[in-house]
């Protein structure tokens, strides 16, 4: 009896944990590495993130400037995932709810996936600036300023991206 009911115990439990999400697999639109420094309020962070995005998913690892990591965020379809270097994990609608939950600060996952190409995201109310040479030069998006301070090529190197109390810095070291 008391073997019984450890087991639907168990059952229970292992039913109500959450699998963790999958990074995304197969062909990506894009991967890139690159060094991201952010500001939010009298606090401060800067970093290596490494990022792999498709279509219905993302992995963005993020770890300090030695290389120790601080979170890995998942995106699979709609659902977020967050895991901290120690292990906890959490989840909730959108990323820039769970960054800023827990991390501090907002990444703006969704938007940020166009804007690191040279691009407004599709379907959303946006004001850009062009240059004389025809490239975006800043752009307002879903409450983001994004301000493209340098090129390599046709793509994007240096970013600057400004939301009410949060300034991130995002340089692209190498496209994969």
């Amino acid at each position: 009896m008391k073997r019984a009911v450890l087991l639907a115990v168990a059952l229970v439990v292992g039913a109500c944990a959450q699998a963790p999400l999958r990074a995304p697999e197969g062909a990506l639109d894009f991967e890139l590495a690159g060094r991201i420094a952010v500001r939010y309020g009298k606090d401060g962070f800067t970093g290596n993130l490494g990022w792999r995005h498709a279509r219905a998913g993302d992995e963005v690892m993020i770890s300090t400037p030695l290389g120790q990591g601080v979170a890995r965020l998942v995106r699979e379809g709609d659902a977020v995932q967050l895991v901290t270097s120690e292990g906890r994990e959490f989840r909730a609608a959108d990323a820039e709810t769970l960054t800023e939950r827990v991390l501090g600060f907002r990444l703006p996952l969704v938007g940020l996936a166009d804007w690191v190409q040279g691009r407004p995201s599709p379907g959303v109310p946006a004001r850009t600036e062009t240059g004389d040479d025809g490239r975006l030069r800043a752009l307002e998006q879903s409450g983001w300023r994004v301000e493209f301070q340098e090129y390599q090529g046709a793509r994007p190197q240096r970013l600057r991206l400004t939301y009410p109390g949060i300034e991130l810095r995002l340089v692209v070291n190498e496209w994969k």
